[in-house]
């Protein structure tokens, strides 16, 4: 109910762009082309979790974007779903440039912890996961999104923790809910940024052990410089960012 009524007030309530409070229309042009108007590139975090696939994000999580990420993350405005599903589907058509063209696929959202959703109100990546697959589907694209991760009880919020943390928490956190992936079934992995890749790492883990090929991975945003993999702040020696790859 809570997230109903967030949607119906963002859609009647003339509200300013989340992403630089200016105007009263919502989601401005500038703020849109940071999202997705530059071409998508490879980030990978050092050191590389074990089995992370290749990453592609569509934005620099910075300035613009990260305010429009923290808007619908963080304060419900649900509306911008639509125009961060668009920015993901970037990143996913960048992942999946090297396959063969055609080949249907799903896009498997890595789940929120139950306890971000109950705070949230909503699960985010979700939401967004839902929003690309319906824009890549009016490219031509034959996908469809599908939540069928699931985390066990006790994994706590990956906010705030550091690299050694994050994995721990989710190490054999996920797995694929019955009935929901085939065997052989082509995933592609998606999440609305990326730090130290755990989440991620995980995710393709719970997804190959179900028997399904995970043919890559694509987030809306990566960092806009090196970000530690030990711990939060940026560091010197952190997450590559591989422009054009």
């Amino acid at each position: 109910m809570r997230s109903w009524w967030r949607e119906i007030a963002s859609l009647i309530l003339p509200t300013p762009c989340p992403g630089c409070g200016a105007g009263r229309t919502g989601l401005c042009g500038e703020c849109a082309d940071a999202l997705w108007g530059g071409p998508a590139f490879r980030v990978s975090p050092v050191p590389v979790p074990p089995g992370l696939p290749d990453v592609h994000a569509a934005a620099r999580y910075a300035d613009r974007a990260r305010a429009v990420l923290l808007a619908h993350k963080e304060r419900g405005a649900l509306i911008l779903a639509a125009p961060l599903g668009r920015a993901l589907a970037v990143g996913v058509t960048a992942a999946c440039a090297a396959r063969p063209p055609g080949a249907p696929f799903s896009l498997v959202p890595v789940p929120s912890a139950a306890s971000a959703v109950a705070r949230r109100g909503h699960d985010p990546v979700r939401r967004i996961a839902a929003a690309a697959a319906a824009w890549l589907r009016r490219e031509g694209l034959a996908v469809r999104a599908c939540p069928a991760l699931r985390q066990r009880p006790g994994v706590a919020d990956q906010s705030g923790l550091t690299a050694a943390r994050r994995a721990a928490n989710l190490a054999g956190a996920l797995t694929v809910r019955r009935n929901l992936l085939a065997p052989g079934e082509r995933v592609l992995l998606v999440d609305d940024l990326i730090t130290t890749g755990a989440s991620l790492a995980e995710a393709a883990r719970a997804v190959r052990a179900a028997g399904c090929e995970v043919v890559g991975a694509a987030v809306v945003a990566g960092p806009s410089r090196e970000w530690s993999a030990r711990g939060r702040g940026p560091s010197e020696k952190a997450i590559r960012i591989r422009s054009g790859e």
